[in-house]
């Protein structure tokens, strides 16, 4: 991407580079982004004043005497010097030619670039890699290889950079016109050394010095030694690591590493102020990819990135054990959180040792299983299937490392403030995790957006984008970008939220390069902080086009035609009812229930005919089709559908005629399935009832309720007779509900946090855990019995075009962790099958007040080893035993109940209604299907994140402007120096670190064979003279104060200090 202000400043005199050599060069430059002169399409090499070549009087570089000038290698080593630019030697004796576009070579003379580690971006982030005026880009990469890394090792560059030592290339260019024989005129030499900034050990010509020279090649090798030394102990040693070569495709082009800097954001980057330093490897071609996957020596797999440690990252292991670990932000080779990549595991030498007592990496966590429907915790369409929350990673460190080596006994931890040991009976081990890199990015499923702050870089003609995710890099945005004011009074904006977009991140530089989209508003305020949380996640909330809506009717408001009133089942007289959320407006299911002469019942569920309207193929359709889903937030809805459709002509609204597609049994009282019919219908819902509602027709089955107790309702169907259906579903419901997991059914069910909201600011002013109630149960039985039966019928018809829902069994490995674990801590949960974790759960929790609590812990613990939920095409998958849901222990599942806000929903209606022969063959292929089904688990795991994240917004606004809140928690995790608590009167999670907690003297974690816990001692108080100590463990209680943080929408949990026990 070209700037306009790339090319703004250049030095044009050594004065001038020397003022500003510190400060500009510390910063990622202006120039970075200035693509070099063979992209452009021109061979011929720029020219550079002499004067450029000088080194600054105040750059701390190593100078070294030379007497004479430099020799170009010969053409043969300087090919093979080109291929291993990025080893120490080949960037320092390689840097001399490159080949143009036409395939010769051509000399290129680079200018010096200094950097300092005291520039303006140190204090936020690690510096960035500069590129210069004019700075050439890497050249391709060639082959023979090897033997150019054993000739040149013999002889790096070195520089020091405040008081380490690094390898880097030279600055120094030759000309076709410099290229001397190696025997020269020593007057020549001086002159050369005049004016090269940086002379190697290849420049050293003169055979006079031999001796001299030969000494110092020797003293520097020993010097880069002990510097390779010491920098394999530091922190960013396993970063250097995973870049190393670990694989005979010398092609791959590996970048270098200076310690923990190197590969770390957050750190000062202490780089060599040379030229350009490789930081990212290149990424492997697609034709030794595809055969590496062949091979199995590489993986793919989504990347996820734990966002409390964005240097820590996984991918799943496709053999079911630990997830392999990605050891800092070079190994992640500028991937970011979501995309699907292929990854190289390091030798197992670098693999992560883990140790059971310590505090280890975050693994990938899966998050407890829950509800499906976005933003709506009423939702009757409920299935049992673990989504991904990164954020509680560390609740079972055991379950994402597998003993690959001998165990050996740990080394206890004992700090100031804390100590870590084992009781006799403890296992202390040792394990490790498999560690990789990645090699290439299949598919780039994150957005490249993020929302975050800008900052001013002074005499820079760039800002810094500081992204309020840390997992997403931070950016260089050209001034031009940000508002007009911005350079002149950047403090204006310091607490302006923008949405800065990616467009490229280049190997040489842990800094991105984007451009700013758009400022959002004040941080803190709910409005931009959704609208970022929007923009992040790629969901798309804006007004349907002309086009599109002109693929709806016109003239409204609108009748069924006549014709197509013919073509349906007439089910207006019948007494069909909807319950949703008191707040719904998309009202897509009803029921209906009469009983029947002989005992038995008829029992339907009528699903609005959205494809009636939605065609396949055109505009809206494929508006639909690429937002997926709708997205429910706290105070609104981003709907796949325009409102006229999902709140108007497909809206079950009440006493008004609306198209379905119905699904009708005949069903004995205890449930049993008697006879089913599929068809498309025309209804009219007789009252709409919330979820409150039927819970009190319920609850009181003989209560006599009264008008101004219900909603208006037909007058052809009385409440009495609503009462009385809804009393049948009900008794069904149940029967249905104790088979299924009579079967073998799982249900984990998670708390949700609901807000009561001001009518007028729209602020939240009231929080509960939201009760999931008979009510909800009944309507859920009945859209889950549907669901069953639509697969059963498309499948059945068409068995290589089916979109079905397939959950998969949780990862073998991780159970039998899972399992060890439970045991040692006492715990009686049995992981053999789905039911028997249920039934496991419920005899585990007990029946007390904190009974629901303790089941939340335990769903943390058991949905661990859980995956997701996913559509698929059964053309796709060859073995029919992989169609199976786990969590519902059925062998086939669909979803066919939510059409207004689920696009797979659609393509399911179109099947359905073409196997009963009412509708036209779905015109898709199996493999057209499956990319839609992927897109929709995207969209959908997308959908999940924004409604956690719009909760998590208004409760943090909750807490500053309520708060401080007191309740009491339940401890759900523990490590070594912290642990984590289920807040119980609003169903949040928070860390309690130990180093933070006020008033407490020390405290003590040990573990007694696999159950962690710890003693807190706490110091006196006013009127006390002794210390106390409080124990806690798993499912303990405690008291905590949720409290607003200094930074925007960040609060926190406080241990509060206990009441001394009684003597």
């Amino acid at each position: 991407m070209k700037f306009p202000w790339k090319n703004s400043w250049r030095p044009n005199t050594f004065s001038e580079l020397g003022r500003r050599g510190k400060v500009e060069n510390r910063d990622n430059r202006a120039d970075i982004m200035e693509p070099s002169p063979s992209s452009q399409g021109s061979s011929k090499p720029r020219q550079r004043k002499k004067n450029h070549h000088r080194a600054p009087k105040d750059q701390n570089v190593q100078h070294q005497p030379q007497n004479g000038p430099s020799r170009a290698k010969p053409a043969k080593q300087q090919e093979l010097g080109d291929e291993n630019e990025s080893s120490p030697a080949g960037r320092c004796g390689n840097r001399n030619w490159r080949r143009n576009p036409s395939g010769s070579e051509s000399p290129h003379v680079d200018s010096l670039c200094t950097r300092d580690g005291t520039a303006s971006q140190s204090e936020d982030s690690a510096g960035p890699v500069n590129r210069q005026p004019g700075q050439r880009s890497e050249t391709p990469r060639r082959k023979n290889c090897t033997a150019a890394v054993k000739r040149q090792n013999r002889e790096p560059c070195v520089i020091r950079d405040g008081s380490a030592e690094s390898e880097t290339p030279p600055t120094t260019r030759l000309t076709p016109a410099k290229q001397q024989p190696r025997k020269q005129n020593s007057t020549k030499c001086m002159k050369a050394a005049s004016v090269q900034s940086r002379p190697t050990d290849s420049d050293s010509c003169s055979p006079h010095d031999g001796e001299e020279q030969e000494k110092k090649k020797k003293k520097r090798r020993k010097k880069r030694k002990s510097k390779a030394g010491s920098e394999e102990k530091m922190e960013g040693s396993a970063v250097c690591g995973a870049e190393k070569p670990q694989t005979p495709l010398k092609t791959n082009r590996t970048p270098q590493c200076e310690g923990p800097t190197a590969a770390s954001p957050g750190s000062k980057n202490r780089r060599n102020r040379g030229g350009r330093r490789r930081v990212f490897e290149d990424y492997m071609t697609l034709r030794d990819v595809s055969a590496g996957l062949k091979r199995g020596e590489l993986i793919q797999g989504s990347l996820r990135i734990n966002p409390k440690n964005y240097h820590e990252a996984f991918i799943p292991s496709p053999d079911g054990l630990a997830d392999i670990f990605l050891d800092g932000v070079v190994a992640r080779n500028r991937a970011l959180n979501g995309d699907v990549v292929v990854v190289k595991l390091l030798p197992s030498e670098q693999w992560k040792v883990v140790n059971g007592e310590e505090c280890e990496p975050t693994p990938a966590g899966k998050g407890p299983a829950g509800q499906e429907r976005a933003g709506d915790p009423s939702s009757p369409d409920v299935i049992v299937e673990a989504q991904v929350d990164e954020e509680e990673g560390e609740l079972i460190r055991k379950l994402e490392s597998v003993s690959l080596q001998s165990k050996a006994p740990a080394t206890p931890k004992n700090g100031k403030h804390s100590s870590v040991c084992s009781t006799p009976g403890s296992t202390a081990e040792k394990t490790v995790q498999r560690t990789g890199k990645v090699v290439y990015i299949v598919e780039e499923k994150h957005s490249r957006a993020a929302s975050g702050f800008i900052k001013f870089l002074p005499d820079k003609h760039f800002a810094m984008f500081s992204p309020a995710d840390h997992r997403v890099p931070r950016v260089n945005v050209p001034l031009t970008d940000c508002p007009p004011d911005f350079p002149s009074r950047p403090g204006d904006y310091a607490n302006t939220l923008f949405i800065c977009r990616i467009t490229h991140w280049p190997y040489d530089n842990t800094f991105a390069e984007g451009r700013l989209a758009k400022s959002l508003g004040q941080a803190g305020e709910i409005e931009p902080e959704t609208e970022g949380i929007l923009i992040e996640y790629d969901v798309d909330f804006s007004e349907f086009s002309e086009e599109a809506l002109a693929c709806l009717p016109q003239n409204l408001p609108w009748t069924i035609p006549a014709e197509e009133l013919a073509k349906r089942r007439d089910l207006r007289k019948e007494c069909i009812f909807t319950i949703d959320p008191a707040t719904a407006r998309d009202l897509d299911d009803a029921l209906s229930c009469k009983q029947l002469p002989d005992g038995n019942f008829e029992v339907g569920v009528h699903i609005a005919d959205v494809s009636y309207f939605l065609e396949d193929g055109t505009a809206l359709d494929f508006v639909a089709s690429t937002r997926a889903t709708s997205v429910y937030l706290v105070q609104k809805v981003i709907p796949m559908l325009p409102r006229l459709l999902c709140e108007e002509l497909c809206s079950l609204n009440p006493q008004t005629d609306r198209l379905t597609f119905s699904v009708i049994w005949k069903l004995s009282p205890k449930g049993k399935i008697l006879s089913e019919w599929f068809g498309r219908s025309v209804i009219r819902s007789c009252v709409k009832l919330s979820y409150d509602h039927a819970q009190s027709m319920i609850e009181a089955p003989d209560k006599e309720f009264s008008a101004e107790e219900l909603p208006a309702c037909s007058p052809e169907h009385p409440l009495k007779r609503v009462h009385q259906a809804v009393l049948h579903l009900h008794s069904i419901a149940k029967h249905l509900r104790a088979q299924r997991f009579e079967g073998g059914a799982l249900r984990l069910d998670q708390m949700r946090l609901a807000f009561s909201l001001d009518a007028d600011s729209g602020m939240p002013q009231g929080c509960y855990v939201y009760q999931y109630r008979d009510s909800n149960k009944m309507v859920e039985e009945f859209m889950l019995l549907a669901n069953m039966a639509v697969a059963h019928q498309i499948y059945r018809k068409f068995p290589k075009l089916a979109l079905l829902r397939r959950h998969p069994w949780p990862q073998s490995r991780m159970v039998e962790v899972l399992q060890e674990l439970c045991d040692q801590m006492g715990l009686s949960i049995n992981l053999e099958s789905a039911g028997a974790l249920h039934r496991s759960l419920n005899e585990t929790v007990g029946n007390d007040q904190y009974s629901l609590a303790r089941k939340e812990v335990l769903t943390h613990l058991c949905s661990r080893p859980m995956q997701m939920a996913l559509y698929f095409c059964t053309g796709i998958l060859q073995d029919e035993k992989q169609f199976s849901h786990y969590a519902l222990n059925v062998p086939l599942y669909t979803h066919f109940t939510s059409p207004i806000r689920r696009y797979a929903d659609i393509i399911v209606h179109r099947l359905l209604a073409a196997s009963i022969k009412c509708g036209p063959r779905l015109r898709l292929s199996d493999k057209e299907v499956q990319k839609q089904a992927s897109h929709c688990n995207d969209k959908k795991t997308a959908s999940k994140r924004v409604q956690e994240m719009s909760t998590e917004l208004f409760f943090s606004v909750f807490v500053r402007e309520c708060g401080p809140l007191d309740s009491e928690a339940m401890v759900m995790g523990m490590l070594d120096k912290s642990f984590d608590v289920l807040v119980l009167h609003y169903g949040v999670q928070k860390r309690i670190y130990c180093n933070a907690i006020e008033g407490l003297q020390s405290f003590h974690f040990r573990k007694v064979g696999k159950r962690p816990e710890m003693t807190l001692v706490w110091a006196p108080g006013d009127l006390e003279q002794d210390t106390f100590t409080q124990e806690i463990s798993l499912f303990s209680l405690v008291n905590v104060q949720l409290r607003s943080d200094g930074a925007q929408l960040k609060y926190s949990a406080v241990l509060r200090r206990p009441e001394r026990p009684e003597p």
